[in-house]
């Protein structure tokens, strides 16, 4: 399985109308993908902004390059989203998970 990690800055009042998007509209549309498999969503009070981290979990290299397209570094940020944020990253990170546990 493969971590794909994305961070975003936005107010408070952005944030909340992220998570809204993120949660009714963005993972709906990630729940049909084939070899998507779950995702986090992380916040944080940074200098007066919220910090969002995105984690989604893809289970394979080609899963990722299905949703992202050629360049699978390249964040996928719809302008709606970005309507609620003051400033996100243009690249992601991936990393490997070595290790899960449920939450059970």
């Amino acid at each position: 399985m493969i971590a794909r990690t994305w961070s975003a800055r936005a107010t408070e009042q952005g944030a909340e109308d992220y998570r809204a998007y993120f949660e009714h509209t963005l993972l709906p549309r990630l729940r049909e993908l084939p070899g998507f498999s779950g995702a986090y969503l992380l916040s944080r009070e940074n200098a007066g902004l919220v910090e969002l981290t995105t984690h989604t979990l893809w289970e394979s290299p080609a899963a990722i390059r299905a949703f992202a397209g050629e360049d699978p570094t390249a964040a996928v940020v719809e302008p709606e989203a970005r309507a609620f944020l003051r400033a996100s990253d243009s690249r992601v990170v991936h990393r490997t998970v070595l290790l899960a546990t449920g939450t059970d």
